[in-house]
């Protein structure tokens, strides 16, 4: 189902080095030439053991609409260099004014479980229009895949309890604001406080008021009873503003003189002090005065760490207002995606496979075309293997491992398997339907309960296994030790 939300031209939506390369390529005639690019990511986000691959639908939304619109020649028209000349000649700019996108695109599907190394987006074509895409590439799934592997974590701390996403005023932007929501429905929350997120994607909404309010009226009895009058089916009453404690007395109180059929009396939200003691202490208060179906909600800077730990502690919570530090992914506010050229064909249209190396091996990259082979045992994750797809490994698999180069498995003929990246793109025209938010969200789900609990732990969890298949591994060395002897 495609949104309308980027209804202008973002092909501008770039670093300018994207366009200075494909001027290069252009005036090389080397603007057809064909390529190959991957996005990958090197450090487990989080410290954790694991990232979920988020962001795939907006970016084929930006795609299907990718162009130059007038204005935007008009404005690279009026570009100097440092000799105060056109920094881009007028053929050139004729050239953007007319390209659409024509690549090939292979993607691990959202929601999928993804590791270090792991190619999440493939991008075969002519290499102006693969390089010229990087940067929105990059933008769309760092983020998207960044906070969907956050929510996953809020989610999994808080177990069966709801998780409303609530970070829209704090998100950087608006644009990060609603990747945020939309990531952090991938991630596992029930709902948004965010509107127009809500619209967009059919996430569910929950809100219910701030402080103001309570501070609009004399009193707070009479703050409750006129948000009753006004929204009497959707009463979770802010009981902290002045004393928590008389905050929930008070909510009784107004539940007992409006008791009805045309009143629901659905909890209350927390949203400072000690959340373990006054929950409990809630919790008595409303049992006590026979409420035991209304929830207690609770916010306030939390994140999986302290919910974790208040549950710990018997805090009475069941429904967490995540905000802050969810949409900004707040201790990791950025997954380290790079874009690489990883292949490129010659003049005599025999492809070479291209590889960076640096002195920081985790920087070096794998070369090919590549392809991730999960491997399953009795309904569990076993491993992954890193493979060139135009190669078909076939028998008993040898694979060595990415972080660990003595770490060597086999993977035998008769192991159940799936390739992970499936065509998005061919020839710039989307070929795959794509599913839907909701079926996301549940792929997300059913892909975390195959990893063991030791892989989801938040502190130095259990490395799940991903290697090169020996011949990617073998090759990767050669090119290394071509590109030293230079």
């Amino acid at each position: 189902m495609r949104h309308t939300f980027y209804r202008e031209s973002l092909a501008l939506f770039t670093d300018l080095y994207e366009l200075t390369m494909a001027y290069g390529y252009w005036k090389m005639g080397m603007l057809e030439q064909e390529a190959v690019f991957h996005l990958t990511f090197r450090k487990w986000p989080f410290k954790g053991g694991y990232a979920i691959a988020a962001g795939l639908q907006t970016l084929v939304d930006v795609l299907l609409d990718f162009h130059f619109e007038p204005s935007d020649i008009s404005y690279l028209q009026s570009l100097k260099d440092s000799q105060n000349k056109p920094l881009f000649e007028k053929p050139f700019l004729e050239y953007l004014e007319r390209l659409s996108f024509s690549c090939d695109i292979d993607a691990l599907p959202e929601g999928s479980l993804v590791f270090p190394y792991e190619p999440l987006i493939r991008i075969k074509g002519p290499i102006l229009e693969a390089q010229i895409v990087e940067s929105v590439v990059l933008n769309i799934i760092n983020f998207q895949t960044l906070i969907a592997t956050k929510a996953a974590r809020v989610c999994q701390a808080a177990g069966e309890d709801v998780v409303v996403e609530f970070g829209m005023r704090r998100a950087q932007g608006i644009d990060g604001a609603i990747s945020a929501s939309r990531a952090s429905f991938i991630g596992g929350c029930e709902s948004t406080s965010h509107v127009l997120a809500g619209k967009l994607f059919d996430i569910p909404l929950k809100g219910t008021q701030a402080h103001s309010w309570i501070m609009a009226f004399e009193n707070e009895l009479e703050a409750f009873e006129a948000f009753a009058e006004a929204m009497p089916h959707q009463c979770v009453f802010l009981i902290d503003t002045y004393d928590t404690l008389q905050g929930a007395r008070n909510a009784v109180r107004i539940a007992d003189r409006l008791q009805g059929d045309d009143f629901v009396f659905l909890g209350v939200r927390l949203d400072s002090g000690d959340l373990a003691y006054l929950s409990i202490e809630v919790r008595k208060i409303l049992d006590e005065a026979g409420y035991t179906k209304a929830r207690i909600m609770a916010s306030n800077e939390l994140d999986e760490y302290l919910i974790r730990d208040l549950k710990q502690q018997g805090a009475a919570i069941t429904i967490w207002g995540v905000g802050t530090n969810l949409v900004t992914g707040k201790d990791q506010p950025a997954l380290d995606g790079v874009y690489k050229l990883t292949a490129i064909k010659n003049k005599q249209g025999l492809w070479e496979d291209k590889i960076k190396i640096s002195e920081q091996t985790a920087k070096v990259t794998i070369p090919g075309f590549l392809q991730v082979r999960r491997f399953f045992h009795e309904g569990h994750l076993v491993g992954d293997v890193i493979f060139d797809d135009r190669s078909q490994p076939s028998g008993a698999i040898e694979m060595v491992g990415i972080a660990d180069e003595n770490d060597r498995r086999f993977m035998q003929p008769d192991t159940s398997y799936r390739d992970l990246l499936i065509p998005i793109f061919r020839k710039g025209k989307l070929c795959s339907e794509l599913p839907s938010l909701r079926q996301i969200q549940q792929k997300a789900k059913k892909e975390l309960e195959l990893l063991p609990s030791s892989m989801k732990r938040f502190l130095n969890p259990q490395v799940y296994f991903v290697g090169l298949e020996r011949q990617v591994h073998d090759k990767r060395l050669r090119l290394i030790e071509k590109m030293r002897r230079r």
